[in-house]
């Protein structure tokens, strides 16, 4: 019983779903090779077997099994929503000029720009095909809109980063399309395949969304107060890559004029010096915007765990209950 508890939800959800997740791994392996360019499988390989915790897929499984899905079509889904996730991060390392990524090189380091960019491209095109292939138009339209919101998202972000007049609603906005966006498009997919009523599909997509957003408040929060062994981050690396995430949002809002032209300098402009990411931290701490950011965190867990109350009892909902208690209990 102690086991039990002290393992972490996703590692009880793999276990749980280990069979499934094998068939799902069998199967990107198989999707991702390519007869005629040996680099596409070279690259994806390098980022889908880097010890990714494969969270997303594993949340359509879940959503699939928790509905009495008995079919096969919904590994061809966690898969898809896989490739979809990789071609993104692929893409996104390319964009932010990454050159780590969970501890290791970047594809793009690697290799280069156009390997990571056009391996992408493939990967997408590999899961629009696996979608079709379940003949369910509307788990097509669901992802589809999933990609483009990702993308939305993502130039959203371009321009959002770094300009002090954006405020909690535009972030929200880039939350949901980078991350909460294919977090809820992976569990809702569980539902339609599985034929479940509608209120159980929309308690999944409403599930899946408000996880994905306090997963990402949650990240942004660890950049300013995480251990950097656990988070895989320095503290402040955000900071010095002029990112604009919710605890300076917060911090701006209630700025005075002097601490103002800070933020100008340091985010807008990006001249920053020694001891800015310290008087950023005093900044965040004077106003309360690390508690402030962390309460919104755990609300939206909350809100995660209560749209999972129609759904049916099982000890897979459990287990999504205790993911979004996870996701927030590293700010302890």
């Amino acid at each position: 019983m102690d086991a039990k508890v002290n393992t972490k939800p996703h590692d009880r959800l793999a276990a749980t779903l280990s069979s499934e997740m094998q068939d799902v791994n069998a199967l990107i392996r198989t999707r991702m090779a390519s007869e005629h360019a040996p680099r596409i499988p070279e690259v994806t390989a390098h980022l889908v077997e880097a010890g990714g915790k494969r969270l997303r897929p594993m949340l359509t499984l879940a959503a699939a099994r928790l509905c009495g899905y008995q079919g096969s079509d919904h590994v061809k889904l966690a898969a898809t929503v896989e490739f979809i996730h990789t071609a993104t991060l692929l893409h996104d390392d390319v964009v932010d000029e990454s050159a780590q990524r969970r501890g290791r090189p970047t594809a793009n380091l690697l290799w280069d720009n156009k390997s990571s960019v056009l391996v992408g491209d493939y990967l997408f095109a590999r899961s629009f095909q696996l979608m079709v292939e379940t003949n369910s138009l509307r788990v097509l339209d669901i992802l589809a809109n999933a990609a483009a919101t990702i993308a939305e998202g993502e130039v959203l972000q371009m321009t959002a980063a770094t300009d002090l007049k954006t405020d909690e609603s535009v972030y929200l906005k880039v939350v949901r399309g980078k991350t909460a966006a294919l977090f809820s498009a992976a569990t809702e997919v569980g539902g339609v395949i599985a034929g479940a009523p509608e209120a159980q599909v929309k308690a999944l997509f409403d599930y899946g969304d408000a996880l994905g957003i306090a997963f990402q408040i949650a990240d942004d929060l660890l950049d300013y107060q995480g251990d950097a062994k656990a988070t895989g981050k320095n503290v402040g690396d955000d900071f010095r890559e002029r990112k604009l995430t919710l605890p300076v949002i917060k911090a701006v809002t209630q700025a005075t004029d002097e601490e103002r032209a800070f933020w100008v300098r340091t985010i807008e402009k990006g001249k920053q010096v020694e001891g800015d990411l310290e008087q950023a931290l005093a900044l965040m701490e004077k106003y309360g915007t690390l508690a402030a950011t962390r309460a919104d965190a755990q609300a939206w867990a909350a809100k995660a765990r209560a749209a999972l109350d129609v759904l049916p009892s099982h000890e897979i909902r459990t287990m999504l209950s205790d993911l979004a208690d996870y996701v927030v209990s590293r700010l302890n």
